[in-house]
């Protein structure tokens, strides 16, 4: 796994603490995950640590299904850090989502993508600044603490419409049970869809007070952080994110930075790129990550990557590595999934 310059991730205590009533020893998690035993009281920690951790929790919790649904529930809003007491005492149930997304880049390796369209809201859940995706039990653990922030924040039952899974997170029924709505497991996605009329319903846990403390510092933080990374490294990782919705253009990441299409480009060209250079990466690098992972199948992938069609996909592919996507699953992908 490769290591970036942002390769820190804030590791809540309110985690470890919340493992008590689960009857888990933090200390267990620590030897389980093979760090020594102070990594409990790291307030940091890298994204292979992290992993390991959520890795080592989900093996020690037997039931993994059971293990989203204990830890939800155990993680009271005392315990949360103040990202996420900022979406906790939010206006309304958008405000909170939104604000979620825009603080997740605080705390990778999560990145959430919302849409919404005609009466649905999609969130789609990626990995950031890794070529490997994380343990199945994280993307179950960060789709149903969604639910149960619009749950806890309304005090009304939430209900999603769907809820997908890109891989197998234990017992379906269980997970169904909690979020009352059909789970798709092995999609293409790690996928969550509202409905849209919910997002307009208000916190009870509203308070503009502390907002009016919580927000200012966060959003300096937030822009220290993405001053800190360079324009290429911003608008490549927008690029991976945004490829499955369609191949996006240089006036919808310039808009999502707010800045004009002229100002970008000419940021990229200080930074000796261009975005058409930068899009031909993404969807390269996506495509190798996506190849090595068998339960996609070629058509999949050409979608997740943006392309109309497979065809496309295959032409574009051959451009890059030589050889088609088939041939190159067969030769590197048993490894590269290791």
């Amino acid at each position: 796994m490769k290591t970036h310059a942002s390769d820190r991730i804030k590791m809540p205590l309110g985690f470890w603490a919340s493992l008590r009533p689960l009857g888990i020893a933090a200390h267990d998690v620590a030897r389980r995950a093979r760090l020594p035993l102070t990594i409990v009281q790291e307030p940091v920690v890298t994204t292979a640590q992290y992993f390991a951790i959520w890795q080592a929790y989900a093996d020690l919790i037997g039931e993994p299904a059971l293990g989203i649904v204990q830890l939800v529930n155990a993680f009271e809003p005392a315990q949360y850090p103040p990202p996420v007491l900022a979406t906790y005492h939010a206006r309304d149930y958008r405000d909170a989502l939104y604000r979620t997304a825009r603080y997740k880049t605080l705390c990778p390796p999560e990145s959430l993508r919302i849409h919404e369209e005609g009466e649905h809201c999609i969130i789609e859940m990626e990995w950031m600044h890794t070529e490997q995706p994380g343990p199945p039990i994280l993307a179950g653990i960060t789709l149903a603490f969604l639910v149960e922030l619009g749950r806890r924040g309304t005090g009304q039952p939430v209900t999603p419409q769907s809820v997908e899974f890109m891989h197998r997170i234990g017992d379906a029924q269980v997970l169904e049970a909690y979020f009352g709505c059909p789970i798709r497991l092995e999609a293409p996605h790690n996928r969550l869809t509202l409905d849209r009329r919910d997002l307009d319903r208000a916190f009870v846990s509203y308070n503009e007070e502390l907002l009016e403390i919580l927000t200012p510092a966060l959003d300096q933080s937030l822009d220290g952080h993405l001053r800190n990374r360079s324009m290429k490294e911003t608008v490549l990782w927008i690029l991976k994110r945004s490829l499955s919705g369609g191949c996006p253009d240089i006036h919808a990441v310039a808009k999502e930075l707010g800045m004009s299409d002229r100002t970008l480009q000419r940021r990229l060209t200080d930074e000796s790129t261009s975005f058409k250079s930068l899009l031909t990466q993404a969807r390269q690098e996506q495509a190798r990550a996506y190849l090595a992972d068998a339960s996609l199948d070629i058509k999949e992938v050409a979608f997740l990557l943006g392309y109309e069609d497979q065809n496309s996909f295959y032409r574009a592919f051959r451009m890059w590595e030589g050889e088609t996507p088939t041939n190159w699953r067969h030769q590197y992908g048993e490894t590269t999934s290791h």
